[in-house]
């Protein structure tokens, strides 16, 4: 009973303001993330099955977890390039209005692959093919080349990157910057985030895509996004103050200038992050601690799941069922944050617990499951959620811990933040890691399947032996290790890590010097507690320079 006090007194600590909004993003985002899970789950399946069928029809060698894993990779460094674009709206216009819009645009690109696959004389699956599906029979998917996926998904990269903006700044302009606040909203929202995305990942696998077909069954995105962006056109202004008209219109820069130079400027915030992060023994343990570890979930999700799903049993929908389990584990790691963020007090306890629970995928290279057996995916779904659990609980507690340390941190550079610009390099990191390595280790998958059979029998077994279980047990020894740089983190459950208290807000001096040091050419005239990414604390613009970094 002590968890559930501590539970309701957290709550009791948000103001009646920033519960309102919370609830109302909280709504918004269980919507936003069905449609996501739909979307990208059959998005996945649909590009390994084209793939694994043009080459059943071409009689070539199979280069299908090649091409996913470009697929997915260049869809994840395009949302980069989202979150540059839509900077400037991000500083000019509320950020729930901007919110609301960017999933709006996210649904429209959702929708280009039905309209291609529509064009190309797509269809519904037919009413035969639910109850008994034929093998490797996929004729009733548009006919275009695979290929054209890559750019499409691209595209959607990019209205995703936009929405991913959104989402990691409205935590800090609802709540302030207290860590226990943010540590429990996060916690909070993730919650229910996972609760949609496990049971999306369950009623895509085993209902929608089975009714529909995976090149038909994210229909269901635009229109879930479409209420989801009507729900967050609710919440409140969160402080925000348009522009005062004294100024001048030639003083506002065009879009695409500023834009271009937010562009510029993520560049240099990647340069001032690694930067910071390399030069501090406070910060460096983030690069293996995060940037590292998100690595190895995102890789787990997209790379392993799929892999197994179509080579082990047969069926690549299937991987979906392997990322509900894997959601399951992350919504029991995000409640075990918030019932435990009074005893847990830093991230070391959890990113350890994460580290040894990757060890878990060394039973794959060695399980032989009976192929068309769906009680086998809920078999790799329940081995995912322990995984997954450390993974998230890490995140959380992590994700609170360097909002709050890093903001804390005044940049010696003007035009970008110690925040920002740490946030960019390590998201970079991430990206760029997973973009190269998914390529060379699905080639590698490729080569394996088609020499040992490919079509007639071939298997990924040998090759799992190291994309798997060597890859997931070096990633393990680099968290491990990583969560005892910082002064302080000997201890299995230290209190405090480089001799710094943030249970507390951010003193308002501190804030002021570095809002001025961040944006010179705008004085601070009032004192806040809570300061806004998106608005300067007088309520004019900040300079796009402050926002390009911060929006990874």
């Amino acid at each position: 009973m002590g968890y559930v006090a501590d539970l309701k007194d957290g709550l009791r600590a948000f103001t009646p303001q920033e519960r309102r909004n919370i609830a109302i993003y909280i709504a918004g985002i269980m919507i936003y993330k069905f449609g996501l899970e739909a979307f990208n789950g059959s998005v996945v399946a649909l590009a390994t099955n084209r793939y694994d069928y043009e080459s059943i029809q071409s009689g070539r060698p199979s280069r299908t977890f090649e091409r996913v894993g470009l697929l997915t990779g260049l869809n994840q460094a395009c949302q980069c390039i989202g979150s540059i674009l839509i900077g400037p709206l991000v500083k000019r216009y509320p950020t729930k209005n901007v919110l609301a819009c960017a999933v709006l645009v996210f649904g429209l690109c959702s929708a280009l692959l039905l309209i291609i696959d529509a064009a190309t004389g797509g269809t519904f699956m037919p009413a035969a093919y639910r109850e008994n599906h034929p093998k490797n029979d996929w004729s009733y998917y548009g006919d275009y080349n695979t290929d054209a996926m890559i750019p499409v998904y691209c595209i959607s990269g990019i209205a995703y990157g936009m929405v991913e903006l959104i989402r990691r700044v409205i935590p800090r302009d609802i709540v302030g910057g207290h860590v226990q606040k943010l540590r429990k909203m996060d916690s909070i929202v993730h919650i229910f985030y996972e609760i949609t995305g496990t049971a999306g990942a369950f009623i895509t696998a085993l209902v929608i895509i089975p009714q529909l077909g995976n090149n038909k069954a994210f229909i269901v995105t635009p229109v879930c996004f479409t209420f989801c962006a009507t729900i967050w056109f609710f919440i409140s202004e969160l402080d925000f103050k348009r522009r005062k008209s004294t100024l001048h219109q030639h003083e506002k820069p065009a879009y695409w200038k500023a834009a271009f130079r937010g562009l510029f400027l993520f560049g240099e915030s990647i340069w001032v992050g690694g930067r910071i992060l390399f030069t501090s023994r406070k910060f460096i343990w983030l690069v293996p601690g995060y940037a590292v570890a998100l690595y190895a979930h995102r890789y787990l999700e997209n790379g392993i799941a799929p892999q197994v799903a179509r080579r082990y049993l047969g069926h690549s929908a299937w991987s979906q069922i392997m990322v509900g389990g894997s959601n399951l584990g992350e919504l029991l790691g995000a409640l075990a944050v918030l019932l435990l963020t009074n005893n847990i007090q830093t991230p070391m306890p959890w990113l350890r617990l994460d580290a040894i629970m990757l060890l878990i995928v060394w039973y794959i290279p060695f399980w032989r499951p009976p192929v068309d057996d769906v009680g086998q995916a809920w078999i790799v779904a329940a081995t995912f959620a322990p995984i997954s659990f450390g993974w998230a609980a890490g995140d959380v507690s992590l994700a609170a811990y360097i909002q709050a340390s890093l903001s804390r941190l005044e940049s010696k550079n003007k035009n970008v933040s110690a925040l920002g610009a740490v946030m960019a390099f390590l998201y970079s990191f991430y990206i760029v890691t997973y973009a190269i390595s998914g390529t060379l280790l699905g080639r590698y998958l490729d080569r394996v399947y088609n020499e040992s059979g490919g079509t007639d029998g071939g298997n990924i077994r040998e090759g799992l032996m190291f994309t798997a279980g060597m890859q997931m047990t070096i990633i393990s020894v680099l968290v491990f290790a990583a969560t005892f740089v910082p002064k302080g983190a000997l201890a299995f459950n230290p209190k405090m890590i480089s001799e710094e208290k943030l249970d507390e807000d951010e003193p308002v001096e501190l804030k002021g010097r570095r809002d001025q040091e961040e944006i010179p050419d705008v004085p601070v005239f009032k004192e806040s507690s809570k300061k806004s990414y998106c608005t300067s604390d007088d309520g004019s613009e900040p300079h796009i320079e402050k926002k390009a970094s911060e929006i990874i």
